[in-house]
């Protein structure tokens, strides 16, 4: 009975699974289990700490390897050949003072027999990045310089790189060479960044030596194609050609790229209150270049010749270009002048003076530009207007070599201007466009003399009907001609006269006027035979 009673009772199995040998054996396997994941974890726990203390320990000895590297004097010659090649030249880094991974050194020279002759880098510092190993560079980042001076003779080319390897030499068994157990160290520098505190630089161009001095510098790189981007500030530049003075650098971008250098933005001071903005480029490989831009507030007197700044006066304008394509520099833009006032100019003196006016002495101008144009010593000025409106206006070109004038114009005039001089408004000038007057003139000699070819042939076209028709007014245009134009009017009129001898018989009476009028310089002529008889 009581076994069937434990058999009927449900707690009979339970207690009997508990108790019986199966369920000592199950305990048994689960402990064992729980033993030996233990001691697994045990030792993968072991071995994590090993590789970390490995990892350190490498690190720290890799870290020290590269460090005695970079302290030794094999990556300071390293270092210099990279410069070297860098900038085209062959110099070397001064000893190296090191601070971890920063590093710091007196100069850098170096000479070369390609362009860049001479250059010397003045108390750098710089720091070495260990980001690039995995490319196998290393990086030059943090450089800054006191001060760079260059000289450079752009009339060179390169014909070979300045720095090459040396070829490898077979070692004898059982000689290590020194540099295969640095094999894994790169063996290039990337340059990231530098700055420059002061920038001076002598460069021999075809045309003469240009200077640059004061300037500073930041340089970055950018992308991944060796391309950097630079910004230059203060400093002044020296032009060789002369058109231009000195140059203050306010501020100015470059970008190298594939051996080009591209001038992205350019602002420079100039003369009193000028300022020229520009862009351009320039290929290293056949050295040519062109720059654009405008050039604003500018004086005229800051142009021209003493003699000229005191008869032209105004505020100038211009666009210009300038390039070497032709195998030589030129330059080239549209100039304006604005508030223009012209002041005794000897032809306007002239025309003054036969229109019996004081108007062409001086002239407020409303229109006055010109295309401009500088190739080879000389300065063209073509479509060239200068006017006053109601009065005056003048067309044409001209060319300056050296001192030399050389212009091709039209002049127009009012009407009723010469009125007072027989013939020349009938045969001098003759109308045409804007309601003016309109004549042929030439104009030659030099700066400090021009020559003009009108008042010669005002006085032929006049002929003795000046003195006929208005004695008086007559003799007192030559005067004003003669106080006006100096010395050089007396052959004018000489000139003249011997037209007006041609046609007279009163000529004795208009030469004892010249001769009051010249001081009896004028030389007497001998009588035709009709005369004589």
């Amino acid at each position: 009975m009581e076994i069937r009673n434990r058999a009927v009772c449900p707690c009979y199995f339970h207690e009997l699974a508990v108790t019986g040998p199966c369920a000592r054996i199950s305990t048994v396997s689960r402990r064992s289990r729980k033993r030996r994941g233990a001691g697994e974890n045990h030792w993968l726990g072991k071995a994590a700490v090993v590789l970390l203390v490995l990892g350190v320990v490498g690190f720290g000895v890799g870290y020290g390897l590269i460090r005695n590297y970079l302290h030794s004097e094999a990556f300071r010659k390293f270092l210099s050949a990279e410069t070297s090649e860098m900038a085209g030249v062959k110099g070397e880094f001064a000893l190296f003072r090191w601070d971890g991974l920063a590093v710091e050194t007196d100069s850098f020279e170096a000479t070369s027999d390609g362009p860049v002759t001479t250059l010397r880098a003045d108390d750098l510092h710089t720091e070495i990045g260990l980001g690039g190993l995995k490319r196998g560079v290393w990086e030059v980042r943090g450089s800054r310089l006191r001060r760079l001076d260059v000289a450079v003779d752009a009339r060179k080319r390169i014909s070979a790189p300045p720095h090459q390897a040396p070829p490898a030499v077979a070692l004898p068994p059982g000689r290590e060479n020194s540099t295969s157990r640095r094999s894994w160290f790169p063996s290039e520098a990337e340059l990231q960044g530098l700055e420059i505190g002061e920038l001076t630089a002598e460069v021999i161009l075809d045309q003469g030596l240009m200077t640059a001095s004061g300037l500073s510098v930041t340089a970055e790189r950018v992308g991944a194609n060796d391309a950097y981007r630079a910004e230059f500030r203060g400093g002044k530049l020296r032009l060789p050609t002369g058109l231009m003075p000195e140059l203050r650098v306010e501020q100015a971008q470059l970008r190298y790229q594939d051996g080009q250098v591209f001038l992205t933005d350019a602002t420079v001071a100039a003369w009193s209150n000028a300022r020229l903005r520009g862009s351009g480029e320039w290929d290293m490989a056949s050295r040519r270049y062109s720059v654009e831009g405008d050039a604003t507030g500018i004086k005229s007197e800051e142009l021209l010749n003493p003699d000229w700044s005191q008869r032209l006066t105004g505020d100038v304008a211009s666009t210009f270009s300038i390039n070497n394509h032709p195998g030589f520099p030129q330059a080239g833009g549209r100039l304006t002048l604005h508030n223009g006032v012209l002041t005794a100019l000897p032809m306007l003196d002239a025309l003054a003076a036969y229109a019996d006016t004081r108007r062409f002495r001086v002239l407020a101008l409303n229109e006055a530009h010109a295309d401009w144009h500088w190739s080879k010593d000389a300065l063209s000025l073509k479509n060239l207007v200068i006017s006053s409106e109601g009065l005056v206006r003048l067309e044409g070109s001209i060319t300056l070599r050296g001192e030399a004038l050389d212009g091709a114009f039209r002049l127009g005039l009012a009407p009723g201007t010469l009125a007072t001089i027989p013939g020349a408004e009938t045969h001098v000038f003759l109308a045409g466009e804007r309601g003016l007057l309109w004549t042929p003139l030439r104009i030659t000699g030099t700066l400090d003399r021009p020559k003009e070819d009108l008042t010669d042939r005002l006085i032929a076209a006049a002929g003795l009907r000046m003195f006929d028709q208005l004695p008086e007014t007559g003799e007192k245009v030559i005067k004003f001609t003669h106080s006006v134009l100096g010395e050089s009017s007396s052959k004018t009129v000489e000139k003249g006269l011997e037209i007006i001898e041609k046609n007279s018989d009163t000529i004795r009476e208009v030469g004892g006027i010249l001769d009051g009028i010249l001081g009896g310089g004028r030389k007497e002529k001998p009588k035709r035979e009709d005369q004589a008889q």
